[in-house]
């Protein structure tokens, strides 16, 4: 999750994977943490990520699009002088573009307590819904049971 947040990312293609376990976990994500991953990541890989809990390795991270490049330190510092970094902010509009980039990140991050009431809302929406069917369901139960066949 952190490592999204970063403008680049850089992985070790030779030890572990990227990967959005919150499906096998049973956690759900919460709107800032999928709006990055939306905003940063090309749909297909968004889907499995999210909706397959798949894990990439670094090939795979690489041709996905999770992540920017492979390798360790001399790697990235390449990576660094390739793409210019260091001279990217000189202009002193960076910061700028990076927030007009994630205006929907940002807003999920500014609106935070309003999206968790709105999930509190819902949360409680379905357990009515729930309980509703419950009970819908044993007076169904209880003309079937009584009905002559």
């Amino acid at each position: 999750m952190l490592g999204m947040y970063h403008d680049y990312r850089i992985f070790n293609p030779t030890r572990g994977f990227l990967c959005l376990n919150e499906l096998d976990l049973g956690v759900p994500l919460k709107a800032p943490m999928s709006s990055i991953f939306r905003q940063k990541l090309p749909p297909a890989t968004y889907h499995s990520m999210v909706l397959e809990a798949h894990r990439f390795a670094g090939k795979a991270a690489l041709d996905s699009g999770v992540v920017d490049g492979l390798g360790g330190l001399e790697e990235c510092l390449a990576f660094i002088k390739e793409k210019k970094l260091t001279e990217k902010a000189k202009t002193g509009v960076y910061s700028e573009l990076k927030q007009e980039m994630y205006r929907e990140t940002l807003g999920y991050i500014d609106g935070y307590e309003a999206e968790e009431r709105r999930t509190e809302k819902i949360a409680k929406e379905e357990d009515v819904r729930k309980e509703d069917g419950k009970k819908r369901v044993a007076e169904w139960e209880k003309k079937v049971n009584k009905a002559k066949l």
